[in-house]
């Protein structure tokens, strides 16, 4: 058997047994398929997947590293920034977020803990952008539009926040939230 047909058997076994929730045999299977062939970044993003579910948040993020040392992709450098919000790294994370937006506009991850850390650090500014480009290609996706009509409002930027909860409301009247919001923004 080839060593790339061994790696695809070695990751597949992998994330199934990652998603039966086994640790132990997925574990075997994505450092199985690390030995078959190092230049994909999946069994390294698979090993980081578990070692986040054991707690293991250093070793998850020398994996998340690894796999974007590889390619750096939305999913590994939104896996870094998630690892390094956990460790308290803000900063850091906030660039890894940003750079998995440009990768992926529509990571829906990123998407919301950048504007999460745009709240905490104050860079809610800088979080406009990338729910846009999000918005541009998906438009209908209510829960980024409600966001950034809340981001909007904490910017004092009342009437494209108002414009925003319409949209919603136009396409959702049962939305609640955006209702909610639009009618304190009214007031």
């Amino acid at each position: 058997m080839s060593s790339h047909l061994d790696y695809e058997i070695n990751k597949e076994l992998g994330e199934c047994y990652l998603f039966m929730g086994d640790l132990e045999k997925a574990h075997e299977y994505y450092s199985k398929a690390v030995t078959c062939n190092g230049v994909h970044p999946d069994p390294y993003l698979g090993l980081a997947t578990i070692a986040v579910q054991r707690g293991d948040l250093d070793d998850a993020l020398q994996l998340y590293t690894k796999a974007a040392s590889i390619d750096a992709d939305d999913k590994s450098l939104a896996g870094m920034g998630l690892v390094e919000m956990e460790l308290g790294r803000h900063e850091e994370a906030f660039g890894h977020f940003a750079g998995a937006l440009e990768r992926n506009p529509e990571n829906l991850i990123a998407v919301f803990m950048m504007v999460q850390l745009g709240h905490t650090l104050g860079r809610i500014e800088e979080t406009l952008p990338h729910m846009e480009n999000f918005l541009a290609i998906s438009p209908l996706k209510h829960d980024v539009r409600y966001s950034l009509a809340g981001c909007l409002s904490c910017l004092g930027r009342t009437d494209e926040a108002m414009a925003h909860l319409e949209q919603i409301l136009a396409n959702d009247p049962s939305h609640e939230a955006a209702r909610e919001l639009l009618e304190q923004l009214r007031s």
